[in-house]
Formats: C-alpha cells, sequence, structure tokens
C-alpha cells in the first residue's frame, strides 16, 4: 500500500483499515468514472423513484431531487433562506392569497438518448408538474401508484385553488387560504419541475410510467443507467442555467454496509460517503485525506405506535411503553454522543421550540401498574420495526429495537423485532402491518409546520407519513389555525396547545435530535451538507 492510502495510520487504524480494504477489494462493482471530474459517491439504498413527488425517503430525494431537477425556488443551504430558482422573482398579493412567480428565461431540460427537446423550460411545465400531484383527474396523477406524499401529508394539494398561466414565463398560483408555509412548501425537495413536453411525448407512445424512472429535468446532470443494488451513473448537463461547475460524471454505488462504504472511502475508491456510523466518526477525524462535516440536524428519532391496532389505541397503554424504556440509556449506546433527548417533535434550533416542554419519564413499575390496568397481560408479545438502513435521526435502529427489547420484557412485554429491505419495509409500513416502529423524520425546510403536519395530521395516514395512523380532528384543527398567522409569537401559541394533546395521546414517543454527518476525501470542494434536505453534488469541485 502506498502512504498515499494510509496517511498517520497507528497500529489500531492499520489493523481496522486492513480488514476494511479487504472488504472493498471484495466488493468491486464498478470503475471510476473517466476523467479527473467524475465523483462517486457512496450511497445507502435504493431509490424508490426518480421523481421525488412520488416518495419522502432520503435514497429517492439524494439521486434525484438536486442532481435531475430543479425548482421554482430554492432553500440557500447555509442561511436557510428562500432564494430564486427557475422563478427569478414572484410577488405575493396583500390577502396573501395570490402568488405570482416570474419564470427564468433560456433554460433548457436535458437531451438524452431517450428525449430530445424542441423547447426551454416555461410555464407549461410549472403547471403540469403542479397539477400532476395536485388534481385527481390529471392525465399523469394516477401514474406510478398516484400517491403524492408529501404533498397530501402537507395539505398543498388543498391549498392551491388554481395554477393559472398569465404568459410564457409568468404563472400565478391561487390558495384556498393564507398559508405561511406556502413559499417553504415550494422549496423542499419535492416541488420539483417536470418536462411537459416529455410527458406528452411518453402519453403518445402510451409508456407514461418513464416520466418517473427515464426521468427528464433541468439539474445540473442528466440520468444515464440504473441498476438496482448496485449503481445509478449521471453525466454533466451542459446547458445548465445555473453555471459550468458541475463534475463530467457523477456515479451513485449503492453500499448498503456502513463499514464497506469508510473501506471505499479510505482506498479512494469512493469520494464522498452517506451517514458513516457514529462508531466510525473518530477514525476519519484522525486520517489526514478525509474530511468529516458536521451540523445540528433538522430531524427528530421516534417510536411510533400503530394506533389503529388494539392495544395500541389505548393512551394509557401508549403511554406505559413509553414509560417503560430508558430513553438516555438508549440515546448513550446508540448515538455516542452525537444526539440529544428530544422532548417534543421540534429540535432546539427551531424557533417555536417549547423549552419547558415536559418529557416521559423512566418508570418501569408505572409501566408495568399501567399495562396491567388497560388489560394487557404479563407476556403480551408485540412487534418493533426497525429500520434496515442508517439515517442521522436514527443510525442502527436494529441495535436501539434489542435494547429496547430488554426493557420492555421487564415489564412482562415480549418484542419480535422485524425488519425487510428497505422499499418493502416502508412500503409495508404504509399498509399499517406494523405494532410500532423505530424511524423518524428529516426536515424539508425550517418552518415547525413542517414536523407537525407530515408526522401526525389524518391526511398524513393516507400519504404514508403519519406511521402512527393516529388522526385527532383536535390537533388538525391547532396545526391548520397556526398557518392563518405569520407572526410567530400566534403560532408558537397553537404549537404549544397541540404539544399539550402530545403528551396526553403519545402517538409517539420522541427520541432523539440527531447531527448530520458526511465524509469526503480533502480533495472534494463545494459539498455542503444540507440541512433541508437532499445532497447536492450540483456545486462540487474536483482537481
Amino acid at each position: 500500500m502506498t502512504n498515499t492510502l494510509m496517511p498517520c495510520l497507528n497500529i489500531k487504524h492499520f489493523v481496522i483499515f486492513s480488514l476494511l480494504f479487504g472488504l472493498a477489494a471484495c466488493h468491486k462493482n464498478l470503475t471510476r468514472p473517466l476523467g479527473e471530474s467524475g465523483v462517486i459517491y457512496c450511497s445507502e439504498g435504493n431509490p424508490y423513484s426518480f421523481n421525488p413527488q412520488l416518495d419522502t425517503s432520503g435514497t429517492t430525494s439524494d439521486a434525484s431531487s438536486h442532481q435531475i431537477y430543479d425548482r421554482l425556488i430554492n432553500f440557500d443551504p447555509l442561511t436557510g433562506k428562500i432564494v430564486p430558482a427557475l422563478a427569478s422573482s414572484w410577488l405575493i398579493s396583500d390577502d396573501g392569497l395570490t402568488y405570482t412567480f416570474q419564470l427564468r428565461r433560456d433554460v433548457q431540460f436535458h437531451t438524452t438518448s431517450y428525449f430530445s427537446p424542441s423547447r426551454n423550460f416555461n410555464a407549461d411545465d410549472v403547471i403540469f408538474s403542479i397539477n400532476r400531484w395536485r388534481l385527481p383527474e390529471h392525465p399523469f396523477h394516477d401514474v406510478s401508484g398516484g400517491n403524492y406524499p408529501y404533498f397530501s401529508s402537507s395539505g398543498l394539494s388543498y391549498v392551491i385553488n388554481d395554477v393559472k398561466r398569465i404568459n410564457g414565463y409568468r404563472v400565478e398560483l391561487t390558495l384556498d387560504h393564507p398559508d405561511s408555509s406556502f413559499l417553504a412548501n415550494l422549496a423542499t425537495d419535492f416541488a420539483v419541475i417536470l418536462s411537459a413536453e416529455y410527458a406528452q411525448q411518453l402519453e403518445q407512445l402510451n409508456i407514461k410510467t418513464n416520466i418517473d424512472n427515464l426521468p427528464i429535468g433541468t439539474g445540473p446532470f442528466k440520468f444515464e443507467q440504473y441498476k438496482k443494488n448496485r449503481y445509478i451513473r449521471f453525466s454533466k448537463h451542459q446547458q445548465y442555467w445555473l453555471h459550468d461547475r458541475a463534475p463530467q460524471k457523477l456515479i451513485f454505488d449503492i453500499t448498503p454496509s456502513s463499514s464497506l462504504r469508510l473501506a471505499k472511502l479510505m482506498t479512494g475508491e469512493c469520494d464522498a460517503i452517506a451517514f458513516p456510523a457514529h462508531s466510525e466518526l473518530d477514525t476519519i477525524r484522525e486520517r489526514e485525506d478525509l474530511i468529516l462535516d458536521e451540523k445540528p440536524g433538522l430531524n427528530v428519532g421516534f417510536w411510533a405506535f400503530n394506533t389503529a391496532k388494539a392495544p395500541f389505541d389505548q393512551p394509557k397503554v401508549r403511554q406505559a411503553l413509553a414509560m417503560a424504556i430508558d430513553k438516555n440509556s438508549l440515546i448513550e449506546a446508540v448515538y455516542f454522543g452525537s444526539a440529544v433527548s428530544a422532548k417534543g417533535l421540534l429540535p432546539e434550533s427551531s424557533w417555536a421550540y417549547q423549552a419547558d416542554l415536559s418529557d416521559t419519564n423512566y418508570n418501569p413499575v408505572m409501566a408495568r401498574q399501567l399495562l396491567r390496568e388497560s388489560g394487557v397481560a404479563e407476556g403480551f408479545t408485540m412487534n418493533i420495526w426497525a429500520m434496515p438502513v442508517e439515517r442521522a435521526y436514527n443510525p442502527n435502529a436494529r441495535k436501539m429495537a434489542e435494547l429496547m427489547q430488554n426493557y420492555l420484557a421487564q415489564v412482562g412485554v415480549r418484542v419480535n423485532i422485524v425488519s425487510y429491505e428497505w422499499s418493502a419495509f416502508r412500503e409495508r409500513l404504509k399498509q399499517g402491518a406494523h405494532d410500532s416502529v423505530l424511524i423518524g423524520w428529516s426536515a424539508d425546510n425550517g418552518d415547525p409546520d413542517n414536523f407537525y403536519r407530515p408526522l401526525l395530521t389524518c391526511d398524513a395516514i393516507t400519504s404514508g407519513t403519519n406511521r402512527a395512523m393516529w388522526c385527532s380532528h383536535e390537533y388538525d384543527d391547532l396545526v391548520n389555525k397556526a398557518l392563518q398567522y405569520s407572526e410567530t409569537e400566534q403560532r408558537v401559541r397553537y404549537y404549544k396547545m397541540a404539544n399539550k394533546l402530545l403528551a396526553k395521546e403519545v402517538p409517539l414517543v420522541p427520541l432523539a435530535h440527531a447531527f448530520r454527518y458526511r465524509a469526503h476525501r480533502r480533495e472534494l470542494t463545494g459539498l455542503l451538507i444540507n440541512p433541508f434536505g437532499a445532497i447536492r453534488f450540483g456545486d462540487v469541485e474536483k482537481p
């Protein structure tokens, strides 16, 4: 081995590195792209789709949102402010009901082996992209399943009354009622702009589903090829409207094993990796050829109960189970100091964070008593579903489930731990097959509504983001009323009432707010942790 691969290794790290290097050598499944400007990213799993309108998972957003597509507006990853993207400017009426967007000119869609655009981006593409998820009668609404989880759970499908073409480069969106989170929702990973011309071509050929599997956008990269469980290949969009910095090639090397991702990073087989394990962070920090970026996360990891199933439909049972686990010990064992205990849905960085919110105390004696009072007999068996992938909000759901299994045994509850491949796991969760699940949420914008609405409103059950299957019209009313005000003081008042209701009902147990980590090789520049969503490679440069 050369010194470029093994700078400053002590004996312990030499042993670790040797093992990992062997793993990497045995698992090579692609070659580095030609040319020095090619970038390989070791991702953690397969995307469900190449259209983030259809899916809220990080694997889908990472592979599509900022590589293939653009939005009308974006979040600046450094300041969090909303900035122009495909819309160069916008106006809001005094009553908050009309938003007029001036669109950018001379923006070209991708030219690929399967589509050659005859025109540039214009108002027709905005109308098509929004109406596809907004209108059930739209010719592409039911394509690929017809489920648009983010828009359903956020209520955007009902907020927008009309999308009107003023001219080729101006569109007007009319709302049913004022919504202070509207612009933030349009800046999320999911509000991407598709090509209406491409859709028309696919409709004529009767292959509509290609719009989500062979994607066309205006983003910095064009889709080339996808091999499930192996890789995704992209090439540079040479006519990208924003800049010319993007690498010539981008490859997602799909590598579910965290240790194998690290091995590939250390050997230079990958330039950046997803979700390094917390036990690997010190190894990364000590290497001169690697960079570990870290940032407080807008996220929450939680344990959700399926309230549509007995006995989890009883608040007293849910309270008892929450008391049966030692949350602080779980955090110490799973997060290794990289997370703080969560008392509610919102992390401390949110402007609506409630510092005086009470937390659930570990009390196995009271837990056992409440269970018996609720008719849950000694030896009752339940399942805990544990995610098969690492996430910032829960880096090792399996380990956490095993620890919880021991805690629950002490109050007379037997636990079976369930897991599946990630796509199957999420699909079965949506069907409500679970008793409970260890999962979480990473916010798509900084508005508190982005936690309260998709996680626990009634509409979010159908969209698949409400893992607790909990529906409270009182809760929905509080969340909806909060959006009628632009003043933060008024909104906080409703969120405090919502927090009080959640503490009483316990549809889920907030566990942790975690830091986000990403590791990459030192020579890679421009790769920032995006606190509001998916990874962005368009600004990455490599010598």
